[in-house]
C-alpha cells in the first residue's frame, strides 16, 4: 500500500474559461446534518400512501437546452470528461410558482405528517441532466439528485459516489438546484464564491429563488418537467419509466423532510436513496416564512407505497447525531449502516474523480491527510477514511432500482454495534467497528478504518480515519500472500452473496488484493 501520490488532481467542469473550479472537491458538499408508476411490479404505484392517492405537482416552464452546452456549474461531479463515460449534459432553467408548506396538525417522531400549503413564490432555477450518448443504452431509470450545498455551492456528492453504477447500467442522472445558497451564495460554507451566480454570472442571472421554504415544491415539480413533460423535454426523446429521489448529507435531511411531508402528496418518485442523513430533518418551513421546525427524532414514515432505503456510515450515527432516529425495517423500509464507512473519505474526495469503474487500485486502502483533489486547500490531522463506503452504495442503488423494478426488497442488514449508553462503538481486537454491512475491509483488514477520529481545517471531522496495520500484524493475520488473496476473496462472496457488495466492484477489489503486496516475502 502507498500514500496518495499522483493521484490528486485539480480539474475543471463545464466551460474551459471558467478557470479552476473545485469539482472533486467533496469537502464542499458534505456538511454536517440536516440544515402511475412505470416498472413498479405488483408493488401498488408511485406516490401516497397505502390506500390514498397522490396527486401531480405542477408543471413548470423549461427552457433550454441552455447554451452552450459545456458551460454548466455543479461541483462533486467525475473530473473526467462525460464522454470518456459515454455520457453527455445538458442544462435547463425551470421556473413557475412553488408554495411553502405548514403542518395541519402535530408533526411527530413517526413521520406522518400532514401539511397544507402555506405561501406561494414565483421560481426560476435550474437542472443539469447526464444521459448516455447512446439512447439505447438507457436504461429508463432516472435519478434525481437534490444538489448538496453545504459548501456554499451546489455539489453533487451521489453523484461522484455512484457514477461507477449509473454509467455501467445506463441511468440517467439529474440534478436540481433545490435551495437558494447553490444559487445566491452565502457567508457559510467553505466560503469559495463558487454559488451559480458567481461562478456563471452571465449564464445565471436570470434565476430567482424565494427561499428554502419553497424547496420541497421546487424539486418535485422538476422531477414532475423530467417524468410528465409539458413543452420541452429534458430528456429529449427519452422517456422516464422510474423515476429515484436521492440526496446526501444535508440533503438527505431534506429529503427525510420531504418524504414525510410530501410522499403521500405527490406521484412524481418511484423511490427514495436517503445518503448519510444527520440527526432529527430539516426543517419544513423557515424565515423569512413562518418557522416550522421538525422533531429532534424523525423516522421515516412506513405507510408509502415506495421504497425507501437509508444509507449510513459511522460518521452519521455517533458523529451527525442519527442514532436516535435509528428506525427498524419495514415493508418498504430498508436502513443499512455500514462498517468502516465516514460521512466522506479518500474516494468521494479524491480518487473517484478519476474513476472510470475499471481501475482496481481504487480499492486500496490508503493514507492520505489531503481532503481535496490537490494538497494544501483541506488538510486533516490524520489519513481519511479509505473505507468501502462507494462500493456498498452501487450495491444500495442497484438493490433499490430492482426493488423499484420487481417488487423484490433490499436485504435487510444488521446494524453497527453500539454501547449500551449510544457514545460509543463496540469494536474488535484491532479497532473496527462490529456489525453492520461487513466487507472485506473489515473481514479481511489492512487498517483500522473508522468514522470518528478525525481532527483539523474545515470540514476534516467528518472525513473519519486510516490507521494502516503494521507489518507484524499483517504477517500475523496473512502469513503468505495466498491467505491474504482468499480472505479477500472469501469477504467479498460473502457481501455478494448477501447483496451488499456487486460482482463487478468484488472483482476490482480481488484483483487489487492479487496485486498487492501483502502477505509477499
Amino acid at each position: 500500500m502507498s500514500t496518495l501520490d499522483s493521484r490528486f488532481r485539480f480539474f475543471a467542469t463545464g466551460h474551459p474559461s471558467s478557470g479552476f473550479v473545485l469539482c472533486g472537491l467533496a469537502a464542499i458538499v458534505v456538511g454536517c446534518g440536516t440544515g402511475g408508476a412505470g416498472g413498479m411490479g405488483g408493488m401498488g404505484g408511485i406516490g401516497g400512501t397505502a390506500g390514498t392517492p397522490a396527486e401531480a405537482p405542477d408543471d413548470p416552464t423549461v427552457e433550454g437546452p441552455i447554451m452552450p452546452l459545456s458551460g454548466p456549474f455543479v461541483a462533486g461531479t467525475v473530473g473526467l470528461r462525460l464522454e470518456d463515460l459515454g455520457y453527455e449534459q445538458r442544462e435547463y432553467f425551470i421556473s413557475g410558482t412553488a408554495a411553502s408548506y405548514r403542518n395541519a396538525g402535530e408533526l411527530g417522531s413517526d413521520g406522518l405528517w400532514t401539511v397544507e400549503p402555506a405561501d406561494t413564490a414565483e421560481y426560476k432555477t435550474r437542472i443539469l441532466v447526464y444521459e448516455p450518448i447512446d439512447p439505447s443504452a438507457f436504461s429508463g431509470t432516472v435519478l434525481v439528485e437534490w444538489l448538496n450545498v453545504s459548501g456554499g455551492l451546489d455539489a453533487a456528492p451521489d453523484w461522484i459516489a455512484a457514477h461507477t453504477e449509473i454509467v455501467r447500467e445506463g441511468h440517467v442522472w439529474v440534478g436540481v438546484s433545490a435551495q437558494i445558497v447553490g444559487i445566491e451564495g452565502s457567508e457559510g460554507g467553505l466560503g469559495l464564491g463558487l454559488y451559480l451566480k458567481a461562478i456563471r454570472p452571465e449564464r445565471y442571472a436570470s434565476l430567482m429563488h424565494p427561499g428554502d421554504s419553497f424547496s420541497y415544491d421546487m424539486y418535485a415539480q422538476a422531477a414532475q418537467a423530467i417524468r410528465n413533460p409539458v413543452g420541452i423535454k429534458p430528456l429529449g426523446d427519452l422517456v422516464a419509466k422510474r423515476v429515484i429521489a436521492l440526496g446526501e448529507s444535508q440533503s438527505a435531511g431534506r429529503m427525510a423532510t420531504y418524504v414525510n411531508a410530501l410522499g403521500p402528496r405527490y406521484d412524481v418518485f418511484d423511490g427514495y436513496l436517503i445518503h448519510s442523513r444527520g440527526g432529527g430533518s430539516a426543517a419544513l418551513s423557515q424565515a423569512p416564512q413562518v418557522d416550522v421546525a421538525t422533531p429532534d427524532v424523525v423516522h421515516l414514515r412506513e405507510d408509502l407505497d415506495d421504497p425507501v432505503l437509508m444509507f449510513q456510515t459511522e460518521s452519521d450515527l455517533l458523529l451527525l447525531g442519527s442514532l436516535p432516529s435509528r428506525q427498524p425495517d419495514s415493508r418498504m423500509f430498508r436502513l443499512w449502516e455500514v462498517a468502516a464507512t465516514a460521512h466522506a473519505d479518500v474516494y468521494t474526495l479524491v480518487t473517484g474523480n478519476t474513476d472510470l469503474g475499471d481501475d482496481p487500485s481504487v480499492a486500496e486502502v490508503i493514507e492520505t491527510t489531503q481532503g481535496a483533489p490537490l494538497p494544501g486547500i483541506i488538510t486533516c490531522d490524520t489519513p481519511i477514511n479509505s473505507g468501502p463506503q462507494h462500493w456498498v452504495l452501487d450495491a444500495g442503488l442497484h438493490g433499490l432500482v430492482h426493488w423499484v423494478t420487481s417488487g423484490e426488497a433490499l436485504p435487510q442488514a444488521a446494524r453497527l454495534s453500539v454501547t449500551a449508553d449510544g457514545e460509543a462503538f463496540q469494536l474488535d481486537e484491532l479497532g473496527n467497528v462490529l456489525g453492520g454491512v461487513r466487507t472485506n475491509y473489515v473481514d479481511a483488514p489492512v487498517a483500522v478504518l473508522s468514522g470518528l477520529g478525525q481532527t483539523g481545517s474545515s470540514f476534516c471531522r467528518i472525513f473519519g480515519t486510516t490507521q494502516l496495520l503494521d507489518s507484524a500484524k499483517l504477517s500475523e493475520l496473512y502469513p503468505t500472500h495466498q491467505s491474504y488473496v482468499d480472505a479477500v476473496r472469501s469477504s467479498t462472496q460473502s457481501a455478494v452473496d448477501a447483496g451488499f457488495l456487486l460482482p463487478p466492484d468484488a472483482a476490482l477489489i480481488n484483483t487489487q488484493a492479487e496485486g498487492s503486496d501483502i502477505g509477499s516475502p
